[in-house]
């Protein structure tokens, strides 16, 4: 009933010349926050656009439906008062149920839906990827991302927002970035210019500064954004773009701007990749830059940063990091960086194009890093998560150094302890998970000792959480070798949520990602199997949610 009232009042609203499906346009004058859409995935996708006053206000692709198998919305915050025409070219069937409400439709719902992440970020509505510009600024941790509003899957490429002060409790924002004339907003980073080097900051107000690719059919150029209340709002630059390299490399493949501050030569860095690799660019005022060098071998979101070794901070070596999570450690002169070991992995799965937080507080050293997490939503009106935060250390291993990454403290807040246990059978260990059994959301910490048998681990409703292949060096079919090489032991940290689940093997030393899948019919839920194993260690965690 309280749909169909709104919509009677939105034919009101657009006046008889509108009610007709064969009108041109239709028009409203804005009077609620939220704007709402309905969207089938099995009606084709059409051009919708917002004229204010003849002037283009956005425009966008939308699968418009008459029959919803979900609603998404516009924030109509800025256009409160003015009176705005739509243009729609697809099928204008749904034009008649967009209404305006103070609320976005499924409010009532938000957060609880039946395939929600409980503690993994994910948006409100539509399609998420790449995480961008992470920053932290002013108190609050500030994620991007890569981001379609409108829809369920990839399209419309804006830079979503969400603000947090502990990384774990996110409030989600008004789109930052939106497409423009120039093409659609990919992948990026931003900065804080405390020295005003752009001569974007206002009395004391220092910008945040967005470096992102635009990208087009032709091809991909490197742009910049300036905002100074704390990226609520964006000012595109009007010079853009920054860098157009298609030429160069004969290729439209020039993406994804890494920028930071290299203190010792007084010069911002970008990290761009171009190619077949990451490129080195510099500047001194953000605005002209010049190529330096590259390194082939990486493909997409490259970021660069210089880590302690074992924590000290008077040992460092650099980091160079690609999408898909694979790294070279190496110098950095803040112009070439030189590769003196790698490519290695210690991450694989579901993630993809993983970021670190810039502009860390001075006395939080850490370097923290955020994934996208490749994990279908089912019967949702929004897809894909963020995997947890992770801290990401520089360890001494036999075989040289090594990457390790494990959550950050800041999670510890979301799990109580309710069962442990040492030295047990697997036949006792699993008498205590039986409390598990109904659990939709948990953590489970466990180290396994194999004895008799060449493989173990635990395992959820059929699927393999953890799958240990002693003689063939595997943990779920990706090599593994423990720091002690004759270890018959092997220790798990377990996240489930949802949809998800990431495990992180002898404390950080890899880990990986998985997407949630029971093995249809299969009902023996969370379950430690292996020949004559013993738990060394069993520790099981409730989580709470994130969402109010």
């Amino acid at each position: 009933m309280k749909s169909a009232l709104q919509r009677i009042a939105l034919i009101v609203l657009i006046g008889c010349s509108s009610c007709s499906l064969q009108a041109q346009d239709l028009s409203i004058t804005v009077t609620k926050r939220y704007l709402n859409l309905p969207v089938s995935q099995a009606q084709n996708r059409g051009m919708m656009q917002f004229m204010v006053k003849d002037k283009p206000e956005r425009a966008f692709k939308i699968r418009l439906a008459a029959k919803p198998d979900y609603w998404v919305f516009c924030d109509m915050a800025a256009l409160q008062g003015k009176t705005i025409t739509i243009r729609y070219d697809g099928n204008r069937e749904g034009l008649t149920k967009i209404y305006q409400a103070d609320n976005m439709a499924g409010q009532d719902s938000l957060y609880r839906e039946k395939n929600r992440p409980q503690y993994h970020f994910s948006t409100r509505r539509g399609w998420i990827n790449d995480p961008n510009g992470m920053i932290y600024y002013a108190g609050e941790y500030h994620l991007f991302y890569q981001h379609n509003p409108y829809e369920r899957e990839w399209e419309n490429m804006s830079w979503g927002h969400a603000v947090s002060r502990d990384m774990i409790h996110w409030e989600e924002l008004p789109t930052a970035l939106s497409p423009d004339s120039l093409g659609t907003m990919f992948s990026g980073s931003t900065v804080i210019d405390y020295a005003n080097t752009a001569g974007f900051n206002q009395g004391n107000v220092p910008a945040m500064v967005a470096f992102y690719t635009v990208d087009t059919p032709e091809k991909q150029i490197q742009c910049m954004a300036y905002s100074l209340d704390k990226g609520r709002t964006w000012t595109k630059y009007a010079k853009n773009p920054l860098i157009d390299s298609k030429a160069k490399w004969n290729s439209k493949d020039t993406r994804d701007p890494r920028v930071f501050w290299y203190a010792p030569g007084n010069h911002w860095v970008m990290v761009l990749n171009e190619r077949d690799g990451h490129s080195i660019y510099t500047s001194k005022n953000m605005k002209a830059w010049t190529y330096e060098s590259h390194v082939t071998g990486f493909w997409e979101c490259p970021d660069l940063f210089e880590l302690p070794i074992d924590g000290d901070t008077t040992k460092t070596k650099w980091v160079m990091y690609g999408a898909s999570a694979t790294y070279m450690i190496g110098s950095f002169d803040g112009k070439t960086f030189t590769p003196e070991s790698g490519k290695h992995y210690y991450v694989t799965g579901t993630i993809y194009a993983a970021q670190t937080f810039a502009n860390m507080p001075p006395n939080d050293p850490r370097r923290i890093q955020i994934g996208w997490g490749r994990v279908q939503q089912p019967g949702m009106p929004f897809n894909n998560m963020m995997l947890l935060p992770t801290e990401l250390q520089l360890r001494t291993t036999g075989n040289g150094l090594r990457l390790s990454s494990v959550p950050v403290k800041e999670t510890e807040q979301l799990f109580e302890k309710v069962q442990q246990g040492t030295s047990l059978s697997a036949t006792d260990a699993n008498e205590k998970l039986k409390a598990f059994n109904q659990l939709d959301r948990f953590r489970v910490r466990t180290t396994l000792k194999l004895s008799h048998a060449t493989s173990a681990g635990l395992s959820l409703f059929g699927q393999r959480l953890l799958e240990y292949d002693m003689n063939g060096n595997r943990i779920n079919g990706v090599f593994y070798s423990p720091e002690n090489m004759t270890s018959m032991e092997l220790t798990a940290d377990i996240y489930v949520d949802r949809t998800s689940i990431e495990v992180f093997i002898d404390g950080g030393a890899y880990s990986y990602s998985l997407e949630r899948k029971p093995v249809s019919g299969n009902t023996e839920s969370l379950k430690v199997w292996g020949t004559a194993i013993e738990v060394k260690e069993l520790a099981m965690y409730t989580a709470k949610s994130i969402w109010k």
